[in-house]
């Protein structure tokens, strides 16, 4: 079993900068793809970026160039630097862990608020 635990969120203003933080522990096998998503009010989730298992990266269009996610895998971390933050963005983001091998397992953290408001 893997848990994840997600922390950086916060109120910012507009333009403003956050770093949000997802530490995996447990049983974590090597072979995974970890991504952040987020949900707004009334929203479905959206994926908002992922490091796939071969460490291909990719981004949601709107946060392209103002977001970059990153992993320190011998710290069991997943990053979101978001820069340039809009109003727009605000939303209870989800860090995610997947197993990319047969039969392999999913898992959810269970979120951190961020909030962007003048």
């Amino acid at each position: 079993q893997v848990q994840l635990v997600e922390s950086g969120g916060g109120l910012v203003q507009p333009g403003g900068s956050l770093n949000l933080s997802c530490v995996a522990s447990g049983s974590i096998f090597s072979i995974n793809a970890v991504s952040w998503h987020r949900q707004a009010p009334g929203k479905v989730r959206e994926l908002v970026a992922v490091i796939g298992s071969g460490g291909t990266i990719d981004y949601l269009d709107s946060v392209e160039g103002r977001f970059t996610i990153s992993r320190d895998r011998a710290k069991n971390t997943v990053f979101l630097q978001m820069n340039s933050l809009k109003v727009e963005d605000t939303a209870v983001y989800y860090c995610n862990l997947r197993e990319t091998v047969p039969g392999g397992d999913e898992y959810w953290g269970r979120g951190t608020q961020v909030t962007v408001s003048s």
